[in-house]
């Protein structure tokens, strides 16, 4: 384990595409889909090897802090984060460069979003070797991921040529592209130097916190201030982190650092990655039968297929339909093409504008 290596786990999120599963107080990445194990607690299994629970900091929200620390309870207390109010990535990284520069002025910092499934976690732990390296030169590294359709909900990062995998490179990046409509991702495919962007990043406390001073000079004048209590009070940021972090600058890293600096590096990678961003996701994730359904209740089913089907202590009965998701919880049931799995988040938005927060 390197001792100097910390994980930066992004565990606030709402994961509203998982509805009626994932609600306000058990959103994606607290759920299991599959294996027993939470895609936070998988976050933390494969970087295990690597860092220590002692060096793991987890930043989530007021309402699912207690849950997250119930789930990793190998992780100290002091270092699971509430924020009091989402302020998107960049005043989050440039907190935890804050944080644990008071504690250790070597640290590297390795930032991972826990909703997130890899696939190949020997092949990760070599690539997250490989950022460490990188990011002690000065670098700000970002993990890109070989594109295998023209997807449109993803960033891309653009590389001066086509890049290799095996073994993993550092090169530098050329430039981040928005999410690109269909015709565009097209042309990414295509052309093969466009990787997504992965959300994953590592880069010296030191540089990240220097980053923002520069290029977000007064969200990182209340983090150094957020940062100077914690030193002061050994570690305990509760009441000034509620008066002052509302007051951040609500940005991704992504643009408030990356697209402007000019020591920034890719890895471009094939780790087995998907970020679970539908219930389709998930039902290309999971095992299917013959006829191509993924079936975790006990159904009855005549001249159907490609079904994802989770209604759990009943017997589910289907004729002549093809391509659904059905889900079903005590209080609610969803049923939906697969190819529109990702509307999910319009119907919550529906259920939200007709107040009713108990389905939240």
């Amino acid at each position: 384990m390197s001792k100097h290596l910390y994980a930066v786990i992004l565990a606030g999120g709402r994961g509203t595409r998982f509805w009626p599963r994932s609600r306000r107080r058990t959103p994606k990445q607290l759920m299991s889909f599959g294996n027993g194990r939470t895609l936070l607690q998988q976050t933390i299994d494969r970087l295990s090897p690597l860092i220590s629970p002692g060096n793991v900091w987890v930043f989530t929200n007021q309402l699912l802090a207690k849950a997250v620390s119930r789930q990793l309870p190998e992780v100290p207390s002091s270092q699971i984060i509430a924020e009091p109010v989402q302020r998107n990535t960049a005043p989050c990284a440039g907190l935890a460069a804050e944080l644990i520069l008071a504690r250790d002025p070597e640290a590297v910092l390795g930032v991972f979003p826990s909703d997130h499934v890899v696939l190949k976690p020997a092949a990760f732990r070599n690539v997250v070797r490989l950022a460490e390296r990188q990011a002690r030169l000065g670098n700000i590294v970002v993990l890109g991921i070989r594109p295998r359709w023209p997807e449109t909900g993803y960033g891309y990062m653009e590389f001066s040529r086509i890049p290799q995998i095996n073994p993993p490179r550092a090169l530098a990046v050329k430039q981040f592209r928005e999410k690109p409509n269909m015709a565009v991702a097209e042309r990414y495919i295509r052309a093969k130097r466009f990787f997504w962007n992965s959300g994953m990043f590592f880069w010296k406390a030191s540089v990240i916190r220097d980053a923002l001073r520069q290029h977000l000079p007064e969200t990182s004048a209340v983090l150094s201030s957020i940062g100077e209590c914690a030193y002061r009070k050994n570690g305990k940021v509760t009441r000034i982190l509620n008066d002052l972090y509302p007051s951040c600058q609500n940005i991704s890293v992504d643009y408030a650092v990356l697209e402007k600096a000019s020591n920034v590096v890719g890895i471009p990678c094939d780790i087995g990655w998907n970020d679970l961003g539908s219930w389709q996701a998930v039902y290309d994730l999971l095992p299917h039968d013959q006829n191509s359904n993924v079936l975790r209740s006990e159904t009855l089913l005549l001249d159907s297929g490609g079904l994802y089907v989770d209604v759990p202590g009943k017997m589910v009965g289907a004729v002549g339909v093809q391509n659904l998701v059905i889900v079903e919880t005590s209080d609610a049931l969803l049923i939906v093409p697969r190819e529109r799995a990702q509307d999910v988040t319009r119907l919550v938005s529906e259920i939200e504008k007709a107040g009713r927060e108990e389905l939240l």
